[in-house]
This record gives structure tokens, sequence and C-alpha cells, in this order.
């Protein structure tokens, strides 16, 4: 339950990151959010006029926190993770998330799968993300001493991005394994021995 020492926003978003990630944005109603943030239908549509902002408003918080762990499974942090040398943080990506009774991997990858309009609002903070994560990994396959740190970054994107969405499909964590296999033969060939 939502700290009722929190302003009602906050509660509503805590509840709303709660729900969504774990549940679905889709299967989560309003009135599902409102009751257990402890607010009336009528508040949360004060502060959010319509799910899909508060949908954005949750990708948004989500974004806000990728720099570190959040506990939820997601590895994308470890690319931020300066103690470790950029070989490591590629690597990161592919160890096995602590087990859970039902993974649910990525949550801007959920919520691309979930959002059925291209204008709705949380798709630009969606496609943001990953571009973001992309440039991320280029810049840290160029770190690393890549020969080609753009297409290197690429691999690596589309083999993380498989393994979370395998993993989640599956609901086993088994194939950041075989991302992490498929990740030390592209490192090998692409960076200085």
């Amino acid at each position: 339950m939502a700290q009722e020492t929190a302003g009602p926003r906050s509660r509503i978003l805590a509840v709303a990151t709660e729900l969504f990630y774990r549940h679905g944005i889709n299967t989560t109603g309003i009135a599902e959010v409102a009751d257990r943030a402890g607010v009336s239908k009528r508040t949360l549509y004060q502060l959010f006029p319509g799910k899909d902002l508060l949908v954005a408003a949750y990708l948004d918080g989500i974004a806000a926190t990728t720099e570190r762990d959040t506990g939820d499974g997601n590895n994308e942090y470890k690319l931020f993770d300066l103690a470790l040398s950029p070989r490591e943080r590629l690597l990161g990506l592919f160890d096995r998330p602590a087990p859970v009774a039902r993974y649910r991997g990525c949550p801007f990858h959920d919520a691309a799968v979930e959002l059925a309009g291209l204008d709705h609002p949380g798709l630009p903070l969606v496609i943001e993300h990953k571009h973001g994560i992309l440039r991320r990994l280029i810049d840290t396959a160029r770190q690393a001493g890549a020969t080609d740190p753009d297409l290197l970054g690429r691999q690596v994107a589309v083999l993380f991005e498989g393994a979370m969405a395998l993993s989640t499909s599956l609901n086993s964590t088994e194939a950041f394994d075989f991302g992490r296999t498929a990740a030390v033969v592209l490192l090998d060939a692409a960076l200085p021995a």
C-alpha cells in the first residue's frame, strides 16, 4: 500500500508503476489504481486527465530511474556502473535477473506491446528510452575499443532485447545465458585482444 504521507500524485504514480509493470497496462483499471492509492477517481482524473497520460507519467518516472538498479530485474542500469570496465558493462546486461514469480522484462518493451495507437503519449517515451539505451551501448562499445562501435552496440542491443523478450514470454531467464554466450563471441571479435 502506498504511504499515506505521500501526496496523491506520488501515491497514484507509485501504485500505477507497481500495477502496470506487474499486471500490465491494459489489465489494470483506473478504479483499481485510485482505490490502491487511496484517492477518488475524481482526484485521479484531476491529476491525470486520462489513463494514457497516467501511462506516460509512469514511463517518464521509470526513465528517470534507468541509471540505478530498481530491482525490477532489468539489467540496463549496469551500463551506467562506471566501477565496471566497458566490457563488463556490456556483458553485465546478460546477468540473470533475480528469480521472481513472473519475469516481466523491460517495462518499455511491455508498454510498446500494449500501446495500440501510434498517437499514444507514452510511445515517444518508449522510443526515446530505447534510442537512449542504444546510444549508451554504442558509447560503451567505443569506450571498450570496438573497431565498429555502432555495429557492436546495435548487435548487443538486439541480443539484450531478445533475451528480455524471450525471458518474458517463457517466464524463464535462461535466455540471458544464451545471450551472454553470443555477446562474448561478438565482443571477442569486435574488441582488441
